[in-house]
């Protein structure tokens, strides 16, 4: 099997008050999975995908992407290879226009000119926003800065997207061309997210972690199709409905 994209042994955090975060987490993601991480509110999650691109480093254990070591030395082709979207896309347009912003980041890189145009019109075409190049992000509907903000981190050319509670404050509409989009993205793909049936739709693979350990890693309809496992980690399908009545990928 090839390299996987996202390799994780034995990963332990403590944050400095001695809250354990992470405990011995093992964790591999090749290349074209579309993998869900699921789990409740404190369960390591955000620890856990801050890991994946250098902003925290481990205390024990190792993270590599694609063979290369997350280590101070390796910082910077790290972060071109693992690109995080946050879940509020305010935490990440801050420049005048949606083309800079997009642009910034390639532009720290040292493109420009020509170079740059093409690779921030690519990002914007990808997530069909080309039209709204020029206007401010705080004009924007949260769906289309949403939108903006995976231009912005494609802009990168990432090996990984990691998109952090994607679906959250979206509409029925928004939300469904955010699925399009996603699945026309030629990357892989880690989606943090509390929306079990949008895990369902659009991910093969489920991971739940919960108290720092990762404790179920299956295909999407198992992981999902264990109501005892559920709720055991206080997450759960939307009352009455059946793993069996939704559509899976």
């Amino acid at each position: 099997m090839s390299t996987p994209v996202i390799e994780i042994g034995g990963l332990s955090y403590h944050y400095p008050d001695g809250t354990v975060a992470l405990e011995d987490v093992d964790l591999h993601i090749h290349q074209g999975e579309r993998v869900a991480l699921l789990g409740p509110n404190g369960a390591g999650k955000t620890t856990l995908i801050l890991h994946m691109n250098g902003i925290y480093l481990p205390q024990t254990g190792t993270v590599a992407v694609s063979g290369y070591p997350v280590t101070d030395d390796n910082l910077v082709d790290i972060r071109r290879r693992v690109g995080i979207v946050f879940q509020d896309p305010d935490d990440q347009l801050f420049m005048p226009t949606v083309r800079e912003d997009v642009g910034f980041g390639p532009a720290n890189l040292g493109l420009t000119g020509t170079d740059l145009d093409d690779r921030v019109n690519q990002a914007l075409a990808a997530v069909e926003v080309s039209d709204l190049a020029d206007r401010p992000p705080n004009h924007l509907s949260y769906g289309q800065k949403r939108r903006v903000a995976i231009a912005g981190v494609m802009a990168m050319q990432p090996e990984i997207l990691v998109l952090d509670e994607p679906t959250s404050n979206l509409d029925p509409a928004s939300r469904k061309d955010l699925t399009v989009i996603l699945d026309s993205l030629e990357v892989t793909q880690l989606i943090v997210t509390h929306d079990l049936l949008y895990a369902l739709e659009v991910c093969e693979r489920s991971v739940i972690i919960d108290a720092g350990r990762i404790v179920a890693d299956g295909t999407t309809l198992d992981v999902l199709g264990d109501p005892e496992l559920l709720a055991e980690h206080r997450l759960g399908l939307p009352a009455g409905l059946r793993i069996d009545d939704v559509a899976t990928p």
